[in-house]
C-alpha cells in the first residue's frame, strides 16, 4: 500500500513539473519601436526586427514612431525601404506614426506619406503614453 502511495506521489509531482514547464513560444507584448534618424542602418534594423519578433510571436503589437529625422523612412521620396515599409505596414499588428511637429519642421504634408501611415500631434508624447500603458521600449541604434 505504502508503495501505491509513492508511485500515485511521484506520478502527481511529475506532472506538476511537466506542466510548469515553460512552453517554447513566448507569449505575446507590447512594443514602441523610437526612431530618429534617417540613418540606413537605423531603418533597416527596425524593419528587421518587426520581422523577427513577429516571425516569433505574431501577436506581438508593435509601433514604429518616428520623429525628427525618423520620418523619412515613410517619405517615398526621400527613402530606399518603401517597399520594406509597406511589407510591414500590410503585418497584422504593427503600425507607424509619424510626429507632426517633425512634419511641420521638415514641410512635410500627410499626402506625402506612405498609405496607412498615422500620423500623432507629439511623437514624443505618444513614447511616453505608449510606456504609460506598459509598453517595452527600443531606441533604434543599430550603427
Amino acid at each position: 500500500m505504502k508503495s501505491m502511495l509513492a508511485i500515485a506521489g511521484c506520478t502527481l509531482l511529475a506532472a506538476a513539473l511537466v506542466g510548469a514547464q515553460p512552453t517554447s513560444r513566448p507569449k505575446p507584448y507590447k512594443v514602441v519601436f523610437d526612431l530618429t534618424t534617417d540613418h540606413p542602418q537605423d531603418q533597416t534594423a527596425v524593419l528587421r526586427w518587426l520581422r523577427e519578433v513577429a516571425s516569433v510571436t505574431p501577436q506581438t503589437e508593435m509601433e514604429v514612431v518616428m520623429y525628427g529625422r525618423g520620418l523619412s523612412l515613410v517619405v517615398p521620396s526621400r527613402s530606399t525601404l518603401t517597399e520594406e515599409v509597406k511589407q510591414a505596414i500590410a503585418q497584422p499588428n504593427v503600425t507607424f506614426k509619424v510626429c507632426e511637429i517633425a512634419m511641420r519642421n521638415q514641410n512635410v504634408e500627410k499626402s506625402q506619406l506612405l498609405p496607412n501611415v498615422a500620423t500623432v500631434p507629439d511623437g514624443i508624447g505618444e513614447i511616453v503614453a505608449r510606456q504609460k500603458d506598459g509598453w517595452g521600449y527600443i531606441k533604434a541604434i543599430a550603427h
